[in-house]
């Protein structure tokens, strides 16, 4: 095994740095087969998160391999190699290995335990074996990796140590608030409809919003994520609303989470500057209640832009009153106009069937499943505000902002706005760093160690495996030789007593090589035991070409790709 691993991810890079390296769906596609093309590269498969951009490949030159991959790396990210090169880290064999190990049981994670890495490493190797760039390495590196991972989740309390950087992130703009406390009543809006947008809008419906709007270009993903969202039992109300309405939805709610794949801003300094100067009057921090049921009611018929005619009695009744309602309430659903080409999102492919995932709403479903759109999420709840919260200058918080896109998708310059709390990626990073670790990521870490052992172990063991096959091979041949020979020697011998001869002569040969194999196998799966098959190869005289033969019908042996354990 010669796994080689160069890559970036928050731990060694400036936020500023991932957002500029990050890769989209094509360039993952280019840069796998120009690694492949690469001459120290055998296989290959890449990691790009908005947290991390990892390239892995077996090479046959270590310092080649490092070169070659930190080239391709910079190439396909659009980031000079002289910027990039800083900020690179680079593991080998069995310190690759402990690397994505760690990864896949979120202790390499912005917020320590997360779950959501095992449903991006899940997609990493369905892309290498989609391009047939995976070969038995990666199949075995990425598909123990998931082993593991679900190992210290089910064995470990690591959820425990750092929730998801959903909840993290809700933590941090309630501050010192209990979530549930500071989620009750709000309205949210999420932008997107992708898993980790799927995750945000589960997350404030089980944490007591009441009211969600899910945005997105692709408005029937919003829709469906709506529809879901008011079948799982929350008692949340949620509704959809294409992109090109998220300025006017900004003014009626308090929450905001974001996270699409857009490569420019989805929200400007400006754009939030707007939105709390025109929703002023929808943060005062007393409503007035419903009006009586036996209020009068507007005339029906049309009535402005897009509201209900009951909407606009009890908008008119709360005025007669001599109050302010936030909207009563409404939730208004605009019709899905016609998108504007140059969309910043640029989403346009189908989405994949989700429902199955998302149905109940269950979080820690949703944090696995990657793949119910392609790019970009959208779900948004409003309600009446309860109460304001108090920036560290005193001032009320009108809006809070939770951007988990990378790159951004909200301007970072927006904390500078007057009753607005932006909590984004690096803020997240600068928080978790200090977050206390728990008992249980020590469990972890011993459960990466015995996994990382025993993965090199079965690998040094594999690797002597062709040797041995060729061995048995020869000693086979030697044996059908023999016994040409003694039919020519001895021809008045019946089919019994062949047989016979023959299955003695077979019988020595395979007790004699049974002990040899046996140990080489035990020592070979040691540290340092790779020059086993090479001894093995000098004592024998075996023909390095039918070595090499059978290592390659034993790599395309399709029981491989059958694995259970291989994603889907």
């Amino acid at each position: 095994m010669s796994l080689l691993v160069v890559g970036l991810s928050h731990r060694s890079a400036p936020v500023s740095v991932l957002e500029r390296a990050s890769l989209s769906a094509d360039a993952k596609v280019k840069l796998l087969h120009d690694t492949l093309a690469a001459e120290p590269a055998t296989e290959a498969a890449v990691l790009a998160t908005c947290n991390r951009i990892e390239l892995y490949a077996d090479v046959d030159k270590f310092h080649a391999g490092v070169a070659e991959l930190s080239t391709l790396l910079a190439q396909h990210s659009g980031v000079a190699l002289e910027e990039l090169t800083p900020y690179l880290y680079v593991h080998y064999e069995d310190r690759a290995v402990h690397h994505l190990f760690s990864v896949a049981c979120g202790l390499d994670s912005m917020v320590v335990g997360e779950g959501q890495i095992l449903g991006q490493i899940k997609d990493a190797l369905a892309l290498g074996q989609e391009q047939h760039t995976a070969g038995r390495l990666s199949n075995d590196l990425f598909q123990q990796a998931l082993r593991v991972g679900k190992r210290a989740h089910s064995e470990t309390g690591i959820d425990r140590a750092g929730q998801s950087l959903v909840t993290f992130g809700l933590e941090q703009l309630a501050a010192d608030t209990p979530v549930a406390q500071w989620a009750a009543g709000k309205r949210a809006l999420v932008i997107g409809a992708g898993s980790m947008s799927s995750l945000a809008a589960a997350t404030l419906a089980r944490v007591g919003v009441r009211e969600i709007v899910v945005a997105n270009r692709t408005v029937d993903r919003a829709e469906r994520l709506a529809e879901i969202l008011v079948a799982s039992g929350t008692g949340v109300r949620a509704s959809a609303v294409p992109m090109w309405s998220v300025p006017q939805e900004l003014t009626r709610v308090d929450v905001v989470v974001s996270c699409t794949g857009a490569t420019g801003l989805v929200l400007t300094a400006d754009d939030v500057t707007a939105a709390v100067s025109q929703g002023a009057g929808a943060f005062a921090p007393t409503a007035v209640p419903d009006p009586a049921p036996h209020a009068p009611h507007a005339p029906a018929g049309p009535g402005p832009a897009g509201l209900d005619p009951e909407v606009v009695a009890r908008l008119a009744a709360a005025a007669r009153a001599g109050g302010r309602l936030a909207d009563a309430g409404a939730v208004r659903t605009l019709a899905a106009a016609p998108e504007p080409d140059g969309c910043p999102l640029g989403l346009d492919a189908p989405a994949a069937d989700g429902r199955a995932a998302l149905t109940g709403v269950d979080a820690s479903a949703l944090e696995l499943h990657g793949t119910w759109a392609d790019q970009g999420e959208a779900a948004a709840q409003r309600q009446p505000r309860k109460s304001a919260r108090a920036l560290g200058d005193g001032t009320a918080v009108r809006l809070a902002l939770l951007d988990l896109a990378m790159p951004r998708d909200i301007d970072a310059a927006v904390h500078r706005v007057p009753g607005v709390r932006l909590v984004d990626i690096e803020s997240l990073a600068e928080t978790s760093a200090d977050a206390p670790m728990a008992a249980d990521v020590d469990a972890v870490r011993a459960i990466v160690a015995a996994e990382v052992a025993a993965f090199g172990a079965a690998q040094r063991a594999a690797h002597i495996t062709p040797t041995v096959v060729a061995l048995r091979a020869m000693a086979a041949e030697v044996v059908a030789m023999e016994v040409a020979r003694l039919d020519g020697r001895v021809p008045d011998l019946d089919d019994r007593q062949r047989a016979e001869v023959t299955q003695t002569v077979r019988r020595v040969v395979d007790k004699l090589l049974h002990a040899p194999t046996v140990r080489v196998k035990q020592l070979a799966s040691e540290p340092g035991g790779a020059g086993y098959a090479e001894a093995l190869r000098e004592l024998f005289d075996l023909d390095p070409q039918t070595v090499a033969s059978v290592s390659r019908a034993d790599a395309a042996d399709p029981m491989n790709d059958d694995d259970p354990g291989r994603a889907s």
